[in-house]
């Protein structure tokens, strides 16, 4: 009985895992798409640029239950949403990324540099205070819905029909 938990355990740990990861592929979390990012690039979705967040999703089993979880500090808060507070390092990468998007040089004169929709979006951030509130939309990727209930009943099925069947050749062996 404790090898039929643990199958039961590692096989619902792998679907999801697969399904979360999918979430990324989907755009959603399972059917409820996230809402799309104010930046405007074309560098794919806010949520694959570097694949980073995706890599990081892992899956422990800890006695009978499962743990998913990133080592990433800023999944939960796509996760879950939210708001957090503009830093001066925040700052600091913001104008980075308004010199990269504008091809600005520092020392460059203002009417030397055609902005972009993406180097005047990395500019606005960049010009927030320190301290301001920034709100982060949630884009959930890992959680409970109801086809997480699904995967785990079918996991829970296919199990058990296994054990039935191991039962049941073991029964006609002893015959």
């Amino acid at each position: 009985m404790q090898n039929f938990y643990k199958n039961i355990l590692r096989d619902v740990k792998t679907n999801l895992m697969d399904e979360f990861d999918r979430n990324f592929e989907r755009k959603a979390f399972f059917d409820r798409p996230w809402s799309p990012t104010k930046l405007t690039n074309n560098k794919g979705s806010l949520m694959m640029r570097t694949g980073a967040l995706r890599r990081s999703l892992k899956g422990t089993i800890s006695g009978e239950s499962i743990v998913f979880n990133s080592s990433l500090p800023y999944a939960s808060i796509h996760n879950e949403g939210g708001e957090i507070v503009v830093t001066q390092k925040m700052k600091k990468f913001f104008w980075a990324m308004y010199y990269k998007a504008s091809g600005a040089v520092k020392g460059k004169s203002q009417r030397d540099v055609r902005l972009t929709q993406e180097a005047a979006q990395w500019k606005a951030l960049a010009l927030q205070k320190v301290g301001a509130s920034m709100k982060i939309e949630q884009r959930q990727f890992i959680g409970d819905h109801p086809q997480v209930k699904g995967i785990i009943q079918q996991a829970i099925d296919i199990n058990l029909k296994e054990l039935n069947d191991y039962m049941l050749n073991q029964l006609k062996q002893r015959k």
